[in-house]
């Protein structure tokens, strides 16, 4: 039984990826940032004979993370998805740039899986996967425009996480940067390509044999790697 927390667990790839591993025996700690609205992970939380534990996490507050981290108790920690995002401004945005939401975008991004990682950083043993969600949007082969806060943000936790992998490759924590696909969730949209039960059972296969060689690399769902 492994023991696993996921960020941004109240709905979406989230909340997939809670219920995939909670199936599988695993112990999972869900974090959401308002678990009050986050009525589907109640229930799958209620039903999970005590595998699924519900707290809140704001990523962009350090003591929001500090307070869930150690509401999980004190024993290792296994795999962490890092999974908590926002969209951002979509249209492309010049003379009117909305800087609050590009702030905040930035500090959910970037700031946010650091902040989750160095809380749990202790119980983190060799062998223990942090794996990052970013987005294909992120890469330099991403020929459109818009999005500029969230490609700009997802591209710096990308470089953020290969420093980190390279930092702790000694301890053998192993770091893993993952486009989860294009997927119908609130951010995607119904049209999307997969479904989020899809890009969790991938991403949860993905982080099960992701090897320290590879730590630091960025990955597709389905286990292609991805270019930078």
């Amino acid at each position: 039984m492994a023991e696993v927390v996921v960020t941004g667990a109240g709905r979406g790839i989230g909340l997939e990826l809670v219920r995939q591993h909670a199936a599988q025996g695993d112990r999972v700690h869900a974090m959401a940032r308002d678990p009050g609205a986050a009525g589907a992970l109640a229930e799958l939380a209620a039903q999970s004979d005590g595998r699924v534990s519900v707290q809140a996490m704001d990523v962009t507050d350090e003591a929001s993370v500090r307070a869930a981290a150690a509401a999980t108790g004190s024993g290792p920690i296994d795999l962490i998805y890092n999974v908590a995002g926002v969209l951002g401004t979509v249209p492309a945005e010049f003379d009117t740039v909305d800087w609050a939401v590009f702030d905040e975008t930035f500090a959910v991004h970037v700031k946010g899986p650091l902040r989750v990682l160095n809380a749990f950083l202790p119980r983190l043993g060799a062998g223990a996967r942090v794996i990052n969600f970013s987005s294909q949007v992120a890469a330099s082969t991403w020929p459109y425009g818009g999005y500029h806060a969230y490609a700009a943000s997802k591209a710096a936790l990308g470089r953020l996480m290969r420093s980190v992998a390279a930092d702790l490759r000694e301890r053998g924590i192993i770091i893993g940067i993952v486009h989860p696909g294009y997927v119908q969730t609130d951010m995607g949209g119904p049209g999307a390509e997969i479904t989020p039960e899809e890009s969790a059972r991938g991403v949860l296969a993905l982080a099960a044999g992701w090897p320290l060689e590879r730590s630091g690399d960025f990955y597709k769902w389905n286990g292609e790697p991805h270019p930078w």
